[in-house]
């Protein structure tokens, strides 16, 4: 039987998209099941006072998450394809998937028609959809992404940058699926020395370009700021 996996993703998240390159590389290898879920980083690192990403007429990766939702209740091999093309754009490209121009472009890319776009931002259930996805990560006690489900477990991470391919991508998968196994094991970190701080900077170097906010990490284990030393 396939293990399936809840991959919970903010498609603005350098990290998360690193994680799913890895995700999608062990996939291929083993034919384990990928379902693409959502959380927002926006409505997590919100300050008081600040509108929700629902509350606005368009709000970055809620909005490109709305699309994915509308996409998904066709076929997650849609959503599939959705992200994976978001994240090349902004994470490798540097690109601005987050505009909206770029978002039908984006849409046209992958095959499906840009009236889409239209449709997801007009059908409030899609605002629903993601809010239950991503209350369902508050409430296993996450706080950010990449965090994955399996094995009856909730797990942040892998977080990572050069994400393993062939074996090693096997190596990663059984760290994690071991540690999905022992419930009571809740972090094992590594610490970052200085030629691992220079090798993020350089690998987010198109994140940190085609962004057009401020990243806040509010209890995330790195602080993209200070790595990158734009803080």
């Amino acid at each position: 039987m396939s293990v399936v996996v809840d991959f919970h993703f903010d498609p603005m998240c350098p990290f998360a998209y690193q994680t799913s390159l890895w995700i999608r590389e062990v996939r291929q290898q083993l034919g384990i099941t990928v379902d693409w879920r959502f959380f927002s980083l926006e409505e997590v690192n919100r300050s008081e006072g600040q509108k929700h990403p629902w509350e606005r007429e368009w709000s970055y990766g809620w909005s490109l998450m709305r699309i994915g939702a509308l996409l998904r209740r066709t076929d997650m091999s849609l959503l599939d394809r959705w992200y994976a093309a978001i994240g090349h754009e902004l994470h490798t490209l540097g690109g601005k998937p987050h505009d909206p121009a770029v978002a039908r472009r984006l849409l046209s890319d992958i095959g499906v028609e840009a009236a889409v776009f239209d449709a997801a931002l007009d059908d409030p259930t899609t605002h629903d959809e993601i809010r239950r996805e991503h209350q369902r990560v508050i409430d296993a006690g996450g706080y950010g992404v990449p965090t994955l489900f399996l094995l009856g477990q909730c797990l942040f991470g892998p977080v990572l940058v050069d994400p393993p391919t062939g074996p090693k991508a096997l190596t990663l998968w059984n760290v994690v699926t071991g540690m999905a196994e022992l419930p009571h094991v809740y972090e094992l970190q590594r610490p970052k020395s200085p030629a691992d701080s220079e090798l993020i900077g350089r690998t987010l170097r198109p994140y940190l370009d085609g962004r057009d906010w401020v990243s806040i990490n509010r209890g995330e284990v790195i602080d993209v700021e200070r790595l990158t030393g734009q803080a």
